[in-house]
């Protein structure tokens, strides 16, 4: 049997208060959490707490000290199967994504991908995937990419669909390796191995990545916060007429994710909203926008009716 891991919950308050609760868990190397959530508790109040997974009770212990809060140990259960037996297949634009458990209703047409959790985050049911997913198969329609970067990967749902249907090498990060060994097995899995390059890298911090831009799709599904700390940096990554897939963010930051890359000269092209959680597609513009209409260069301007769910 494996060493129970220990949970603290710390008192539900405002998403702005329980956002920076727990930037401060991440960030103080005392506290050794393996990873932090915030989750809403009361939207009529509009309450949320923090709670913080430790590898130990001792470890949360000592969290507990500092902060205060509730410590309890997660359950002995095996998720990943539990998670599975539940996952119905999700259809996603061309896109057919299923688990091992449900390889019998792959269907003729379309692409089909096999994705398992394993122990990273994302089979494509999370809106946030099946948003980009969706982009991806409306951007497909209108032009091809052949330099395309994943960044924060997560089981590789983005970088293998992205090879599957663009028959082009992809380049995947994360900041956990266990990450990329598991996009790295269900590439294998989905015979794009030859295809699918993964690196572990926090943040943008890796040769590989340096060295394989400028690229002409880049996918960015990870968190609000992140998403406009690495602005400057991944909008440096993006050649001229490339796009980017933002998402990991809700409707209410998408005004602020999105100034962070508008006022880096990227506009708007398509977006998707899945319950609360949004995608957004933005890209650099080729050519200077005409004054008056939109010429050749419609497709990279703010076209008018954007904003509508696609």
């Amino acid at each position: 049997m494996t060493q129970a891991r220990f949970t603290l919950t710390l008192p539900s308050q405002s998403l702005e208060l329980a956002q920076a609760l727990a930037d401060t868990i991440d960030e103080d190397v005392r506290l050794d959490a393996l990873a932090v959530t915030v989750n809403e508790t009361d939207e009529a109040q509009a309450l949320w707490n923090t709670v913080a997974y430790f590898e130990d009770e001792a470890s949360a212990r000592s969290a507990k000290d500092m902060l205060g809060g509730v410590i309890e140990p997660v359950p002995d259960v095996d998720w990943v199967r539990r998670s599975l037996e539940g996952l119905a297949p999700v259809t996603a634009g061309r896109f057919f994504l299923h688990g091992s458990h449900d390889r019998d209703k792959r269907r003729s047409g379309g692409q089909s991908l096999e994705i398992d959790a394993g122990t990273a985050f994302g089979t494509g049911h999370h809106g946030t995937t099946a948003g980009c997913l969706m982009i991806l198969d409306r951007l497909l329609k209108s032009r091809a990419y052949h330099r395309i970067f994943d960044l924060g990967c997560g089981t590789g749902v983005l970088a293998i669909a992205a090879a599957k249907a663009c028959h082009v090498r992809v380049l995947a990060s994360d900041i956990d390796a266990e990450a990329v060994r598991v996009t790295l097995d269900n590439a294998t899995l989905n015979n794009l191995h030859p295809l699918i390059s993964g690196v572990t890298a926090a943040g943008l911090h890796h040769t590989a990545i340096r060295h394989s831009a400028p690229f002409d799709l880049i996918f960015a599904n990870i968190l609000a916060r992140p998403l406009v700390a690495l602005a400057h940096g991944i909008c440096q990554l993006l050649e001229p007429g490339g796009t980017v897939i933002l998402s990991g963010l809700t409707r209410d930051q998408l005004r602020w994710v999105s100034a962070a890359y508008k006022v880096r000269g990227l506009v708007p092209v398509a977006i998707v909203r899945i319950d609360n959680w949004v995608a957004l597609a933005m890209t650099r513009p080729q050519t200077k926008r005409p004054k008056r209409g939109f010429g050749r260069s419609a497709i990279y301007t703010k076209a008018p009716g954007w904003e509508r769910d696609i």
